[in-house]
């Protein structure tokens, strides 16, 4: 063997290897519409994810990509089908294929965009990705933002700019006080402690019926907070929660956090997509007022898993919470620089990044931003096609209940607890009835737990989103529903 030339295959070979992974996507993509919503997990995944499990060779594996791309479809069987059409679990994304391209191309292409010096106009390409999307989100041209790797480092992010903005690099971290509502997702908190600020200075902040964040209950927080002499500075709303898609009252948010010179945070992570179409916007209004917003492309824009993004109204702030310099990149600083886009590295915290603009760039140059948005509105309305679904059953006599109505595309509904049920046996008797819903393996719900009166009740939810999924898929959910009722005998 040529050890020179091992990692540098000729063209016929690397021709060869990307046929097969061709026709491996390609087979994939086609059979998505008819393939189980959840594969092998839990006792069965495991056995196949040893089944898998081979040594590292010191040479090429026998068989060559044939027979390692059949190790990736076996491993591939033992997971949750996330891009299927009946995947209502957590929250989908889809992943587009265009965005599959985009991550050949630049993974190819290989070149370096953490300085904008290195590759100014591909780095351009990527910051004008982010000022259309700072528009959309109502911000203006002094905004800047990051593609991140999801939205719990793009909370991260957001939370030591605001930090740095309202302390500098002094401050006595131990009284500063960060609130989030009682919905909020785990990041939050976790980011809250990387940030250096203590875990107990997390307010957790009431939520009301619809599970959105009380303002009168925060201005108590804040008052008492202040009385004590701590350093109330951040304010983490949600823009759809993961529980059940709550929206926080975002403008009386905003007006509040102006009196009281904090920063408001929104984890848009879910919903900020829905600011490209028109209702959305409506059902959005106010987030224009933030300070900053995590939004993960990977949602609501039906980008693979691994694009977040962070944007912040003020860039210079962003920036001033990032910026470093080093004697090594001396060279970089020594170029013409005028007319350069902003660079990431001086916006966030990664100095090596792979180059995640281009997977948002490619899908919006071959479809266009308004297939974007017909996708979300179609969303939107199938959400209300599946709680209106649960609302007939319910009038028909099914003891189904709705937690919690789409405020966006996320839907909670359990069965009634049946009188002098205690909490236990009633959330045994939701959970057998995921368990057979997720059975029938046309459709994958997930679940989860909300306050009620004596502890936290099981709590099953749909959320729609993948842009594959339309309304023979909800349907199909609503059947399953019924189908699992029947079949357990709950009446």
């Amino acid at each position: 063997m040529d050890t020179t030339q091992a990692l540098d295959p000729d063209r016929r070979t690397q021709e060869a290897w990307l046929e097969a992974a061709r026709r491996f996507v390609l087979d994939h993509l086609a059979a998505l519409d008819g393939a189980p919503a959840v594969g092998a997990v839990g006792a069965e995944g495991n056995r196949i994810a040893a089944e898998v499990s081979v040594p590292i060779p010191e040479a090429p594996l026998p068989g060559g990509i044939d027979a390692i791309l059949q190790i990736v479809s076996r491993a591939a069987q033992a997971s949750l089908n996330t891009p299927a059409p009946g995947y209502l679990a957590y929250i989908p994304g889809g992943g587009l294929y265009a965005a599959a391209l985009a991550d050949l191309i630049s993974g190819c292409l290989d070149r370096y965009t953490g300085l904008a010096a290195a590759a100014p106009a591909l780095v351009r390409l990527e910051a004008d990705v982010l000022a259309w999307l700072a528009a959309a989100f109502g911000y203006g041209a002094q905004a800047r933002g990051i593609f991140t790797s999801g939205g719990s480092l793009a909370n991260f992010s957001a939370i030591v700019t605001a930090r740095h903005a309202h302390f500098g690099d002094t401050g006595d971290m131990r009284q500063a006080v960060v609130y989030t509502s009682t919905q909020a997702h785990h990041s939050v908190a976790k980011s809250v402690r990387l940030a250096g600020i203590p875990a107990a200075n997390v307010r957790p902040i009431a939520v009301d019926a619809e599970f959105c964040m009380d303002v009168g209950a925060l201005a108590a927080a804040l008052h008492a907070d202040r009385q004590a002499g701590r350093q109330p500075f951040l304010v983490v709303a949600a823009a759809g929660t993961t529980n059940t898609g709550a929206i926080d009252p975002l403008p009386a948010l905003a007006e509040l956090c102006a009196a009281e010179r904090l920063w408001l945070h929104i984890d848009a992570a879910y919903g900020g997509a829905f600011v490209l179409c028109d209702e959305g916007r409506r059902l959005l209004a106010g987030i224009e007022r933030s300070d900053s917003i995590t939004f993960d492309p990977h949602k609501g824009l039906f980008l693979p898993y691994g694009t977040g993004c962070l944007l912040v109204r003020d860039g210079e702030k962003l920036r001033a919470a990032h910026a470093a310099a080093a004697n090594y990149l001396q060279d970089f600083a020594a170029m013409d620089r005028n007319g350069e886009p902003p660079s990431p590295a001086e916006y966030g915290p990664e100095l090596s990044r792979e180059y995640r603009g281009l997977r948002l760039w490619l899908p919006l140059m071959l479809h266009g931003a308004q297939a974007f948005r017909e996708a979300l509105r179609e969303k939107l309305a199938l959400a209300r096609r599946f709680h209106s679904g649960i609302e007939t059953l319910a009038s028909a006599g099914a003891p189904l209940e709705m937690v919690a109505a789409p405020q966006l595309t996320i839907t909670a509904f359990r069965l009634q607890r049946r009188p002098g049920e205690t909490l236990s046996q009633w959330n045994a008797r939701n959970a057998a009835l995921l368990t057979a819903i997720n059975g029938y393996r046309r459709v994958y719900l997930s679940s989860t737990a909300l306050p009620v009166a004596d502890g936290d009740a099981f709590t099953l939810r749909v959320c729609v989103l993948s842009f594959r999924t339309h309304a023979r898929h909800v349907d199909a959910c609503l059947g399953d529903v019924a189908r699992a009722l029947n079949a357990l005998s709950i009446s």
